[in-house]
C-alpha cells in the first residue's frame, strides 16, 4: 500500500495525466463519488441534503498555485460570492481556502489582504473561514499569514499536518493563541527529513496532538478543535477523550470528505457528535482527487469497476 500511495501522489503531479485523465469518461464517473459535481450549486444543493441529516458542510473550490494575481483575484471574487448565498440560503456551511489560490507564490500582502476581506465578511454571518495546508514547502508561509490575519480576525481558523514533525511545536503555538484548528493527518509525498512515513506513527502523533486539542489548557485559551480524519478507532477514541473532559459538543466537530464513511458520518450526528463534511467542487479537481485515493488506495478498485462497468 505504501508503494501505490506513492505512485498516486507522484500521478497527482503530472501534467499529462491531468489533461487527458479529466477526459476520461469512466475517471469522471468515479469523481462522483468524493464530489457532487464541478459547481457551487452543486455543492449548495448536497449541503441542503446533509443539514437535513444535521450535518453541516465546508465548501471549497478546488485549485491551488494560480499563477497570476489576476488569477488570484478571480478566485477571491469566487469565494465572496459563494459566501453571499450562504448569507442569502441561511446554510451553517463555511469556506475552505488555500493561500496559493489567493497569490501567496506572487505576493503575500495580497493574498493577506484577501484572507482579510473574506474573514470580515464571513464575520458578518457568524461563520469562519477555514485556511487550508498545502506542502511543506509552504508551512511556514501559511502559519505566519494566517497569525497575522487572525489577529484582526478571530474567525479564521487553520489546519496542521500530524505527519509534519514540527507540528507538535506549532500546535502550542496556536493553542496559546485560542485558535481554531482542524487536524488533519497529511495528503502530501513528504521526504522523511520533514515527516513521519509509517501509518503507525502518523496515527499516534495524530491522537496525542488530538487529544493535547482537547486538554484543559487549550479549552481555557478558546480553542475550537475539528478533527479531519475517517478512522474510526481515532474518532472513537477522541470522542472517549471528550466526553471524560466534558468538552462541550459546541467545541470540537469531526470533518470528513463527502462520500467517504457516510454511514459513520451519520451514525456520529445521531448520537449527538457534532459533524461536519468537507465539499469539494470546481474544474481542477484531478490533482485532489489523486491525493483522495492515496489516502486509501483500495479506493482504486472502486474506479476500476467503474471503468469495467462502464
Amino acid at each position: 500500500m505504501a508503494l501505490m500511495r506513492r505512485v498516486l501522489l507522484s500521478a497527482s503531479q503530472s501534467a499529462w495525466l491531468r489533461d487527458h485523465a479529466m477526459r476520461w469518461p469512466f475517471v469522471r464517473r468515479a469523481t462522483r463519488r468524493f464530489m457532487p459535481g464541478e459547481t457551487l450549486d452543486d455543492a449548495i444543493a448536497a449541503t441542503r441534503v446533509l443539514e437535513g441529516e444535521r450535518i453541516t458542510t465546508i465548501l471549497t473550490r478546488l485549485g491551488e498555485n494560480v499563477t497570476r494575481l489576476e488569477e488570484a483575484g478571480a478566485v477571491t471574487e469566487h469565494y465572496a460570492s459563494a459566501q453571499e448565498r450562504l448569507r442569502e440560503t441561511g446554510l451553517r456551511s463555511e469556506m475552505s481556502v488555500k493561500l496559493t489560490q489567493l497569490g501567496l507564490d506572487q505576493s503575500p500582502d495580497v493574498a493577506a489582504a484577501s484572507l482579510e476581506r473574506l474573514a470580515a465578511q464571513a464575520e458578518t454571518i457568524g461563520r469562519r473561514v477555514w485556511v487550508d495546508m498545502e506542502g511543506s514547502d509552504y508551512t511556514a508561509r501559511t502559519l505566519e499569514l494566517y497569525h497575522r490575519v487572525r489577529a484582526r480576525h478571530a474567525n479564521v481558523g487553520i489546519a496542521i499536518q500530524a505527519y509534519l514533525k514540527r507540528t507538535p511545536a506549532d500546535l502550542d503555538a496556536l493553542i496559546a493563541r485560542g485558535a481554531a484548528i482542524r487536524l488533519v493527518k497529511g495528503a502530501y509525498d513528504e521526504p522523511a527529513s520533514v515527516a513521519l512515513r509509517e501509518r503507525a506513527g502518523i496515527d499516534a502523533a495524530y491522537l496525542r496532538l488530538g487529544q493535547r486539542m482537547l486538554s484543559a489548557e487549550a479549552r481555557a485559551a478558546g480553542v475550537f478543535a475539528a478533527f479531519g480524519t475517517h478512522d474510526h478507532v481515532l474518532i472513537e477514541r477522541l470522542a472517549r477523550v471528550a466526553d471524560e473532559g466534558r468538552v462541550p459538543p459546541e467545541a470540537y466537530e469531526f470533518e470528513m470528505l463527502y462520500g467517504i464513511r457516510h454511514e459513520l458520518q451519520s451514525r456520529l450526528a445521531r448520537e449527538g457528535r457534532p459533524v461536519r463534511v468537507l465539499i469539494s467542487y470546481g474544474e481542477a479537481w484531478f490533482p485532489w482527487y489523486m491525493r483522495r485515493l492515496a489516502e486509501k488506495p483500495a479506493n482504486v478498485w472502486f474506479v476500476l469497476r467503474n471503468a469495467v462497468g462502464g
